[in-house]
C-alpha cells in the first residue's frame, strides 16, 4: 500500500475544501486523531501493518464533511471506496477502514481491536486537559450550524455524553479516564453554577 500517497491526497484535499466553519471537524481534528491514534496502537502493541491501516483511517475517518455533515460516516467509506485502490489498498484493509470509520458514527459501535483503537483516538480529548477549548470549538460549529442550546443546555449535553461514553482499550482507559472524570466533575460543577 502507498500510505504516504493516500495520506497526502486527503491532506491537501481536505485543506482546500473542508468549509471554515468545521470548527471542530477541521484539519486540526485530523492530525490530533491521528497522533492518539498511533500513541495508542503502538501501545496495544499492533503489528505495523495494521498501524498503517489505522492511520490511514485516522486521516480518511471525517474526510465524507468535504461532502455532507449529516451521515458524514457514509460518505468517507465512499471517498475510501474510491480513492484507496488507487493507492494499492487491498479489499481487505479497505473493507476494515471502512468498518472502522462506521465504528466512530456515535454513539460508537467497535468490535474489531483497530475499530475500539480508532474510537477511543477520535474522542481522546475527552480525558485531556484541553477538553473545555476542543469542546467549545464543537459547540461554535453546531452554533453556526444553526443549534441554539443555551449554556446550560450545552453543559446538560456535555454531562450526558460523558457519563455515557467508555473507552474500549485498555490503553485508553490508563491515559486518560482519570482526567475525563474530572473534566466530568467540572462541567457539573459548572451546570450547577449556571442560571436557569
Amino acid at each position: 500500500m502507498d500510505y504516504e500517497l493516500a495520506k497526502e491526497y486527503i491532506v491537501k484535499r481536505m485543506e482546500r475544501g473542508l468549509s471554515p466553519s468545521l470548527h471542530y471537524h477541521s484539519l486540526s481534528h485530523i492530525f490530533d486523531v491521528y497522533e492518539s491514534a498511533t500513541r495508542l496502537g503502538e501501545m496495544e502493541g499492533i503489528s505495523p501493518h495494521d498501524l498503517r491501516i489505522l492511520q490511514t483511517a485516522a486521516f480518511y475517518h471525517d474526510s465524507g464533511m468535504l461532502l455532507t455533515y449529516e451521515g458524514h460516516e457514509q460518505a468517507s467509506m465512499e471517498i475510501v471506496n474510491e480513492k484507496l485502490p488507487y493507492y494499492n489498498y487491498s479489499p481487505d484493509d479497505i473493507e476494515l477502514i471502512n468498518r472502522m470509520i462506521m465504528a466512530t458514527k456515535l454513539p460508537q459501535n467497535a468490535y474489531h481491536e483497530l475499530e475500539k483503537i480508532l474510537c477511543d483516538a477520535d474522542l481522546d480529548y475527552l480525558g485531556r486537559e484541553d477538553f473545555f477549548l476542543i469542546a467549545h470549538r464543537l459547540k461554535l460549529e453546531w452554533m453556526e450550524r444553526g443549534t441554539k442550546n443555551t449554556l446550560r443546555q450545552w453543559y446538560e449535553g456535555q454531562i450526558k455524553f460523558l457519563e455515557e461514553h467508555r473507552y474500549f482499550t485498555d490503553s485508553a482507559k490508563k491515559l486518560r479516564l482519570r482526567k475525563k472524570k474530572e473534566n466530568l466533575q467540572e462541567i457539573r460543577e459548572l451546570f450547577n453554577h449556571t442560571i436557569k
